[in-house]
């Protein structure tokens, strides 16, 4: 296995395996209530996430600008993730 398809297979297991983590919180923690729909979204970003991070890391740019872009697109997705959760700016879309 080439080091490219080693990096991308672990940028892809890692949303990977915090799916199946919440898939068994959601059947055994108590308090823990996902429904199919948060399980779509929560994919959609981790996954989304993956995606973008691993184009950046496949590109020809310098290590400080790959670094500076992954953790834009990091903190991108904790900043939807706490909005959807709690509704930090109070939008439409916020979490009770």
């Amino acid at each position: 296995m080439t080091l490219e398809k080693q990096k991308t297979t672990i940028i892809f297991a890692v949303p990977a395996l915090l799916m199946l983590t919440a898939f068994f919180a959601n059947l055994f923690a108590e308090g823990w209530n996902w429904s199919p729909s948060d399980f779509i979204i929560a994919g959609t970003l981790l996954f989304g996430t993956a995606f973008f991070i691993n184009l950046v890391i496949r590109s020809k740019k310098a290590l400080p600008y790959k670094l500076m872009i992954c953790f834009t697109i990091l903190l991108v997705l904790a900043l939807v993730w706490i909005e959807l959760a709690v509704g930090l700016f109070e939008t439409p879309f916020a979490g009770s």
